[in-house]
């Protein structure tokens, strides 16, 4: 599903009115006509508008735009359009409290493109900066609470752009849990299935005390937890989709 197949964009128009208009056949903005059954003037206005800003806010690549018309929980329709732009990223941490407690690493993926951030090497102000500029959608899972918020507090970075956050996108089908146990009831395996938040910690003050391997086991699980969120994130849109659209209207989109 891309942002041109969507119509709750424009002031007042819900799904239910958006559904109306794909049962018309009307699954792109290029087929929408102020003529559409059920649509008054002041309706077809605000469509048009919403369309003629969308597509200006496309030609610049704009992901804002979107994020600020659509209404909340649609956030994941923003994914397939901004694909190249996605950020998926995921930090690992000496604990929970971030007034108190150290960022460890930071991995992010981006356009198939994966790199993790080290303390003490690699993760700084300017460096993280720097891998975030090419973002226009920031993805995480519980992000909202934990990584954004811990990464303001610890680093001059502002992640201002658009978030999606799996956790509560996950709910809307009723995945509950943590990354690792939503992977298990979809099917996406780990190559690291016994490490978890706490051996990451530890993972950590081995490294410090020059234990072998420890770092890169760290890294490696950082990286899987963020490499996993892609197959997460589309593996949930597929069924949210299949929600959203009735399925005889699927193949026009």
């Amino acid at each position: 599903m891309h942002v041109e197949n969507c119509f709750v964009g424009a002031d007042g128009i819900g799904e239910t009115l958006e559904r109306r208009l794909w049962r018309q056949g009307i699954t792109r903005w290029d087929a929408f006509t102020p003529a559409c059954d059920g649509i008054g003037d002041t309706r077809a206005e605000r469509i048009e508008s919403f369309i003629d800003g969308g597509q200006r806010a496309l030609d610049r690549d704009e992901v804002e735009y979107f994020d600020r018309q659509f209404p909340d929980g649609a956030r994941w329709r923003l994914y397939e359009t901004f694909r190249e732009q996605t950020c998926f990223f995921d930090i690992e941490t000496t604990g929970l409290d971030r007034n108190r407690d150290a960022v460890t690493t930071v991995t992010l993926h981006q356009d198939g493109d994966t790199r993790t951030l080290v303390r003490g090497d690699d993760l700084t102000d300017e460096t993280l900066a720097a891998a975030f500029a090419d973002a226009g959608l920031l993805v995480t899972f519980n992000g909202a609470r934990f990584d954004v918020p811990f990464l303001k507090a610890s680093f001059d970075v502002s992640l201002d752009q658009p978030h999606l956050d799996l956790m509560p996108t996950c709910r809307k089908l009723g995945l509950s849990g943590g990354l690792s146990a939503i992977e298990q009831e979809l099917g996406v395996e780990r190559d690291l299935p016994d490490v978890d938040g706490r051996e990451a910690v530890r993972l950590w003050h081995e490294h410090e005390r020059g234990v072998d391997g420890a770092l890169e086991r760290l890294i490696a699980y950082n990286r899987e937890d963020t490499v996993n969120m892609v197959t997460v994130l589309e593996d949930v849109i597929a069924e949210l989709e299949a929600e959203v659209f009735p399925e005889e209207h699927q193949q026009r989109l």
